[in-house]
């Protein structure tokens, strides 16, 4: 056998899996040639897209040496495979590396040589999860849904690096600028504002729920903000006719949309659980139902959801508008990480990228640690949330809720509550004040509330 056979006329390449040895040799002979081929690829491939495994480590040196700054060429290239054993002997890296260089038929053809080595690894990409799909679904052990959500994540991963995103000129992303700017400005305007929360105020700051922002709410119990993320929900379905999703991690279906009924019927939640309903309040929750029951509002209760879970069950609805989590340390990563606070983190880089991926705003909930207890100023902080990891550096904004009724029964704003922006990567921060209505659970503007009385 030659020594050229040797290294791609084995039986691991004889099977069914699509790949393109001459698109291989090709990419990396041309950066041999000329090492300004790599930039004009490195963009496109990746070592894993080769499927040849010398092909992968030839690659994987190029980039390394494309990094250092040093130069890409027949020698280096040689020396580092040596060192690293990427063939059994120098003499046939020596043979293999001059085949290279001479095989490619021209440097100036090596974007078409690198779309054809993608496109096969994204075949082979797809050929793999089916396996999985079938292996998974034969022994397992798992229920169908779960291995649905799993089939559905693995294909959107194999999606999106398929559309990834890449360098632009600056005056092509003025141009999209000038062009946001001009919608802004016409007619229809409201479709591309952000989505009004229904707190006016709140919206001024915020300018509304944007689109990709991760947005985190975050208070100590007992503060309301289940029932402010509610409002925000009913508000947005309701006025705006967006569709809302919401997963709630605490409480049952039946619970959360109970606690809506509660708000827009003015029904103590009490009575409603007890069934100790006078007439009137019969007739205001028949009303509030016809109306809710018109609302495109979803409701998940899965405990201990995983992200890539949410994502699936999202991409199944289609057309979602806004997603709201409640609450953050219920969630599960899916991975056997023991360090909450790592799991943490985990979770919500990957709720960020999920808002991103999905173009829709996510407000998740999250518990505050016990530390303003133990401050005279009870104001909650950003140093204050809980298992923080990433939490801050990853929400595009972080919301607390702050009542100082809670701490002080003889305060004199009994029924105002704050709601503190403490981050806010679109602008300023400030504290806005809204009206509690702790018998409804519900919040309201302090503007509306002061010209009702």
């Amino acid at each position: 056998m030659s020594t050229s056979q040797s290294f791609y006329d084995r039986g691991e390449i004889t099977g069914a899996l699509p790949f393109s040895l001459e698109a291989e040799q090709s990419v990396l002979g041309a950066v041999l040639v000329d090492s300004s081929c790599l930039a004009v690829v490195l963009d496109e491939l990746r070592p894993s897209n080769f499927y040849r495994e010398e092909h992968a480590r030839l690659f994987e040196i190029m980039i390394r040496l494309f990094t250092t700054g040093s130069p890409i060429d027949f020698v280096t290239v040689l020396e580092a495979a040596c060192r690293e054993d990427v063939f059994p002997s120098e003499s046939e890296a020596k043979v293999y590396l001059t085949q290279l260089a001479q095989i490619v038929p021209s440097t100036r053809n090596i974007e078409a040589y690198a779309n054809i080595v993608r496109e096969k690894s994204y075949l082979r990409a797809l050929m793999q999860a089916a396996g999985e799909m079938a292996e998974n679904a034969r022994g397992s052990g798992e229920d169908a849904q779960t291995i649905m959500d799993a089939a559905e994540q693995r294909i959107f991963e194999i999606r999106a690096d398929r559309h990834a995103s890449k360098l632009l000129p600056i005056d092509a992303i003025l141009l999209d600028i000038y062009d946001r700017l001009q919608r802004l400005s016409g007619e229809g305007r409201e479709d591309y504002l952000g989505t009004p929360t229904g707190f006016g105020a709140l919206d001024q700051v915020m300018t509304g729920l944007n689109r990709s922002d991760l947005i985190l709410l975050a208070a100590r119990p007992g503060m309301g903000k289940t029932s402010f993320a509610l409002n925000i929900a009913t508000n947005v379905a309701q006025k705006t006719g967006k569709r809302v999703a919401i997963f709630s991690l605490e409480m049952s279906r039946e619970q959360l949309v109970e606690r809506i009924m509660s708000g827009d019927a003015l029904v103590a939640g009490p009575k409603m659980r007890a069934g100790e309903l006078s007439a009137q309040e019969w007739v205001r929750l028949a009303a509030c139902a016809r109306e809710l029951a018109k609302a495109p509002i979803l409701v998940d209760d899965t405990a201990a959801i995983t992200v890539p879970e949410m994502k699936a069950r999202l991409r199944r609805v289609r057309d979602v508008d806004l997603v709201i989590i409640d609450y953050l340390q219920l969630m599960s990563s899916g991975s056997r990480n023991e360090n909450r606070v790592q799991v943490v983190s985990e979770i919500t880089r990957s709720l960020k990228v999920m808002a991103k991926e999905m173009n829709v705003p996510v407000i998740v909930l999250s518990q505050l640690s016990r530390q303003p207890e133990t401050r005279s100023d009870h104001r909650p902080m950003l140093s204050d949330l809980r298992e923080s990891g990433s939490i801050e550096q990853d929400a595009d904004l972080v919301l607390f809720l702050y009542r100082d009724a809670y701490y002080d029964r003889d305060s004199e704003e009994q029924n105002i509550a704050e709601c503190i922006v403490a981050k806010n990567r679109h602008g300023e921060t400030g504290t806005i004040k809204l009206v509690w209505d702790g018998m409804h659970t519900r919040f309201a503007n302090l503007e509306h509330y002061r010209d009702e009385n």
